[in-house]
């Protein structure tokens, strides 16, 4: 089934998949030295689904494990995709699965992590009803009691980002593989999805987004997120604020709603960028050394734009040194 075909079904039409046409889903799955455990049961949360064998692809990427996955995996040796490469990080073995995918849709589940049944069923049904090119939900970290069915009106991605703060994190949607258009995850930074979503949704022409609890979502002293060594830190915050800087060059060659939207992202990312900051070295040299980088690239001040309470309230009190004395003394350090 071609996607120019998907687009012309009638919108109550299921789509069908056989073992003659792609998958309808792939899950790409990155692990590097996770427990086995946890990565059986992020399968085993994927095969739970109401997919047939053809109407789904599981791609298990081992981005380089001291000790390869697969040897604790033989029991989903007819049912995954398994590819080994050396390290590289997360984005190369995202990509990595990119390439290697065939299914309509494409969602992304870290393999520490694992989808909740009935949430997720939710939202294959949207998928195989309604032609999305995204599907958008929620990640929790505890028990799910009472899914939520709620069937969101669609709308643009480029309305999404004007009107909401988005989720950037790329296992919180499930998309088209065809609005990819040759979109990649940059390798070798933290915060890649950061970049790599906003530039995702500016290609989508009908996002859903639901309140579905959908992604559990395993808190782990180990991951990346969780390194407090300064170096880390300082790692986190350099990286951050390239991806500002490019998605900030791609607001330039935008036009009309599209650049709107896209000036928002950057406008919140930077307000993110300055909290961080804060939170994460405490200094107030470094926060004006990077307040005086953020100036000669036009990112500060924060432009004046009524974009939600919090952005407001923040950019008033970033935009005096007394008052970013003040944010240093009181935010949290992490």
């Amino acid at each position: 089934m071609s996607t120019e075909q998907t687009r012309t079904q009638h919108p109550s039409q299921k789509i069908e998949a056989s073992k003659s046409e792609q998958p309808l889903v792939s899950f790409i799955i990155p692990v590097y030295n996770l427990p086995a455990e946890m990565v059986r049961q992020c399968l085993r949360s994927i095969l739970a689904l109401s997919l047939g064998e053809e109407e789904r692809e599981v791609i298990v990427v081992d981005d380089g494990s001291e000790i390869p996955v697969i040897n604790e995996l033989l029991e989903f040796d007819d049912q995954i995709v398994y590819f080994r490469q050396p390290n590289r990080g997360v984005s190369e073995a995202r990509n990595r699965g990119l390439q290697i995918a065939r299914g309509m849709y494409i969602q992304f589940v870290d393999g520490d992590d694992k989808l909740i049944t009935a949430s997720y069923e939710h939202c294959l049904d949207i998928v195989r009803f309604h032609h999305p090119d995204i599907v958008h939900f929620n990640f929790t970290s505890t028990k799910v009691n009472e899914p939520d069915f709620t069937l969101p009106e669609p709308i643009s991605g480029e309305e999404y980002m004007q009107t909401r703060n988005l989720r950037a994190s790329a296992c919180s949607y499930v998309f088209r593989k065809d609005i990819l258009r040759g979109l990649r995850f940059t390798t070798g930074i933290i915060h890649e999805d950061e970049e790599f979503t906003p530039q995702l949704f500016l290609h989508a022409k009908r996002v859903f987004d639901t309140p579905s609890l959908a992604y559990f979502y395993r808190k782990r002293r180990t991951s990346i997120m969780n390194n407090k060594s300064k170096q880390h830190r300082l790692h986190r915050l350099n990286d951050l604020e390239q991806v500002l800087l490019r998605l900030d060059a791609i607001s330039h060659q935008l036009q009309g709603g599209q650049r709107a939207a896209m000036e928002r992202r950057v406008a919140q990312l930077t307000m993110d960028y300055i909290y961080q900051c804060i939170r994460l070295t405490r200094s107030q040299r470094y926060l004006e050394d990077a307040i005086s980088r953020l100036q000669k690239n036009g990112l500060f001040p924060l432009p004046d734009r009524d974009y939600t309470t919090k952005y407001n309230l923040f950019r008033r009190a970033v935009a005096t040194k007394t008052g970013r004395l003040a944010m240093l003394l009181t935010i949290p350090y992490l």
